[in-house]
């Protein structure tokens, strides 16, 4: 199957940081041709497209857009964020996107800004992304200078390090100087969203696609991929593979072949035991549900899980679930911001329980209490943080049972200490490192 070009067109495996070289490659073609319309026909193009966000909610791109008021029927400025807060564990696709089409990505926004009558960006970008930021802020210089923006003023804002910033409400909280927590819904940002105002947020893969979209036309765009999954995806593999790395592919790719074909298969030879398919929120699968899923919606949705935000994890043999377990519940416990208590306590709660089965101090009713505090956890918090590690634990009982069970008839971890989940999460890098894999 040929890998088509949508995201890195024009790019020949490289990197287009120069403006001349990006227009010599028919460059603002789509800026014009959108401007060359009215506002609701480039939203119409989108919902032609079928395009959906790549944040991880999947949310069609275009009925966002639209869900906008328009200036006249709410007498304030209107912003156009987009989401550069790339935190979700096994994620690191943003950053090679901003590093290697930047003018491509702020085309885009400036078309999503003509689609919703914005003169206002804000692109909140991790703070750690030093050098993306710097990339992001040379190509803005050069748009400047070309006279390329068209009267929109877009703003690099750096966040903090706070994984729940990644969250659209908590995003704008930290963006008008507050700490960043989740708003209660509704309003939802649509009607009042960065300064009370109407606002669209976007992820940066979706933004970068919107170009493309308008270059190509949106039926063109949705003959790409499968149905209720058009279009490409920038797929982030790490983990017990071969060769890992950000691939561009279309969406109905199955997932085993990213898996053996392009990721070149499990390393040092070992088996492969599970994968998680969209970021650690996602459910986990078996090596029997790898080998019928595809990477679309509808497949993964199907098997009970979810693509996320298309980070897909491989983990061989040697890797104890409970001790990953742990692993993902401290990092949710970690980056709670507090503000509802069932995240609050009911994440710490997790990892307490978690590492009481690893230690070899549990009974029987702590694998029941386990599952009973994730009940507690799932639908009730402000946002999906919370919803996150419950899930994601909750998965690897239901999937690796016996594993569990075996922790607490054999008083600890029959599989050999941390090393086990050491050898999983060291390329995976776990703690907001993974993107480095994509550059190794």
């Amino acid at each position: 199957m040929a890998t088509p070009e949508v995201v890195f067109a024009h790019t020949d495996g490289g990197a287009v940081t120069d403006i001349a070289q990006y227009e010599a490659t028919g460059g603002f073609s789509a800026l014009e041709k959108s401007r060359a319309m009215a506002p609701d026909e480039v939203i119409e193009e989108l919902n032609a497209s079928q395009l959906r966000g790549r944040g991880g909610a999947f949310f069609p791109t275009g009925r966002k857009w639209s869900f906008v008021p328009k200036p006249e029927q709410i007498a304030k400025p209107h912003y156009l964020v987009v989401n550069a807060d790339e935190s979700e564990p096994g994620t690191f696709k943003d950053r090679e996107i901003m590093l290697r089409v930047p003018f491509r990505f702020l085309e885009g926004c400036l078309i999503a800004a003509y689609a919703i009558q914005s003169k206002h960006v804000f692109i909140y970008i991790r703070g750690e992304y030093e050098q993306e930021f710097e990339v992001l802020r040379d190509a803005l210089a050069a748009m400047h200078k070309k006279k390329v923006l068209g009267g929109v003023t877009i703003v690099l804002h750096r966040g903090a390090g706070a994984y729940i910033c990644g969250e659209e409400t908590a995003l704008l909280e930290s963006l008008e100087g507050r700490r960043g927590q989740p708003r209660t819904k509704p309003p939802f940002p649509a009607i009042a969203g960065l300064y009370a105002a109407p606002t669209a947020v976007n992820n940066v893969e979706s933004i970068t696609t919107a170009t493309s979209v308008m270059e190509m036309g949106g039926v063109e765009y949705a003959k790409l991929g499968v149905p209720n999954s058009t279009g490409t995806r920038v797929f982030s593999l790490s983990g017990n593979v071969v060769n890992g790395g950000n691939y561009e592919l279309p969406h109905g790719f199955p997932l085993k072949d990213l898996i053996y074909e392009v990721g070149g298969g499990i390393a040092n030879g070992r088996k492969l035991k599970a994968v998680i398919p969209g970021g650690s929120s996602t459910v986990i699968l078996t090596p029997a549900e790898v080998e019928k899923a595809t990477l679309d919606f509808d497949s993964l949705t199907s098997l009970g899980t979810a693509i996320g935000s298309a980070a897909v994890i491989a983990i061989d043999d040697r890797c104890c679930m409970v001790q990953l377990g742990i692993r993902v519940s401290q990092f949710y416990e970690h980056e709670s911001c507090g503000k509802c208590t069932p995240c609050r306590v009911g994440t710490h709660w997790l990892t307490q329980i978690l590492q009481k089965i690893e230690d070899g101090r549990a009974a029987q009713s702590d694998l029941d209490l386990l599952l009973d505090v994730c009940d507690r956890i799932l639908g009730k918090c402000l946002c999906p943080l919370g919803d996150s590690d419950a899930i994601a634990v909750a998965s690897y009982v239901d999937k690796f049972r016996d594993e569990f069970q075996a922790h607490i008839d054999n008083g600890g971890c029959p599989l050999g200490g941390s090393s086990s989940l050491e050898a999983v999460l060291a390329p995976v890098a776990m703690h907001h490192a993974a993107h480095e894999v994509a550059h190794a």
